[in-house]
């Protein structure tokens, strides 16, 4: 779930005081943190400094991660963790393009969400990458071919985008229509006007949603091609400028306002009360775990990581990031995360030289509740 990149004005009194509590909160102070970086160590290169804010992440259900960066140039990457493989591979730079919003797999191909500058948001169509079972003897993976799709919607940057339930469609939004793109032809249809505001998220009964003006959510069922405008009412009151920040857990969603409630979602009980408040705001990328415990970071410029866990009904402060695997890493600024396929999360670093984050949480006492 991508979060627009903040830059930190360290002479600020205030960031100077944010910066004294997080370091008298220290940095990760459960589970494990490794920093992957965007190569394949002593094989490639990292995506170079100025071109690696990782602002896009999806994930298919064998556990293959796929991203996009943001910065003087976009680029499209691969990662694997699993088994002997341990890499991030780039496998496409966009040369005009600054910003990707978004990466979705489907079933066989991923779709690649771009802006530019001065031009509409564009689409590239890949084949997905195979799992390497084994990259310790050769090195076999190649730069698949992309396809230019076109523009999704004349003239209008992508805001963000989401593969539907069934992985047959991208859902996404412009600045101010929302389309679809096929993941097997790549037709791009445009489906209605809705505001280009914040993020989109798949519900609990497959429908997508999607911020609608300040106090409403849209709602659009990719199975009836049914968009309904103020579908759904938010239950914080007037939402503000801040993006709404989703992550989908266990037969429910989860939403952070703007002031860092925290509160879920599912079609049958509609929002939940207050969940319990982070730390610091705005909240940034979020994900769920195997248990249930959501994952996220909280926090303008060094963010601090926090958990939910609906058995103990309490918010907890983590600390900072910092790695200290191979070479010493602290992170400070995260643009989007996914659910790996075994319970680990993985952020995508929203900075220079912006590393491929993985976070294994603590294991559950057996007594604990979930």
């Amino acid at each position: 779930m991508s979060v627009p990149r903040k830059h930190f004005d360290y002479s600020s009194p205030e960031v100077r005081q944010q910066v004294k509590d997080i370091l008298v909160g220290a940095f990760i102070r459960q589970g494990t943190m490794l920093a992957f970086p965007t190569s394949f160590p002593g094989a490639t290169v990292p995506i170079v400094l100025d071109e690696s804010r990782i602002t896009a992440l999806d994930i298919t259900p064998e556990g293959i991660v796929f991203g996009g960066t943001s910065g003087r140039r976009a680029h499209i990457f691969v990662g694997m963790f699993y088994g002997l493989s341990g890499m991030v591979f780039d496998m496409k730079t966009v040369d005009d393009a600054d910003h990707c919003p978004a990466v979705c797999c489907g079933k066989k191909n991923l779709l690649a969400c771009v802006n530019s500058p001065g031009r509409g948001g564009r689409i590239f169509l890949a084949p997905l990458q195979p799992l390497a079972p084994d990259l310790i003897e050769e090195w076999f993976i190649k730069r698949p071919a992309f396809s230019e799709l076109g523009e999704a919607v004349p003239g209008e940057p992508i805001i963000h985008a989401v593969s539907d339930a069934s992985l047959d469609t991208l859902v996404g939004v412009t600045s101010h229509h929302l389309f679809t793109v096929d993941f097997e032809s790549g037709t791009i249809q445009t489906i209605g006007e809705v505001p280009g505001r914040g993020r989109l998220a798949v519900a609990s009964e497959g429908c997508i949603v999607g911020q609608d003006g300040s106090t409403h959510l849209w709602t659009y069922t990719p199975q009836t091609r049914a968009l309904r405008r103020e579908a759904i009412r938010l239950p914080f009151g007037a939402w503000g400028e801040e993006p709404l920040i989703w992550s989908r857990g266990p037969g429910r969603l989860y939403a952070a306002d703007n002031s860092g409630h925290l509160f879920s979602y599912d079609s049958e009980g509609g929002f939940s009360s207050s969940l319990g408040k982070t730390m610091l705001v705005p909240v940034g990328p979020m994900a769920v775990t195997v248990d249930g415990r959501l994952f996220g970071f909280c926090g303008s410029g060094i963010a601090k990581m926090f958990c939910y866990d609906p058995g103990r009904k309490g918010v907890a402060d983590l600390g900072a990031a910092a790695s200290f695997f191979e070479r010493r890493r602290y992170g400070f600024v995260f643009g989007d995360a996914v659910t790996g396929r075994e319970g680990e999360l993985i952020f995508g670093e929203d900075d220079d030289l912006g590393h491929v984050w993985l976070y294994f949480p603590r294991i559950q006492s057996h007594s604990a509740k979930v």
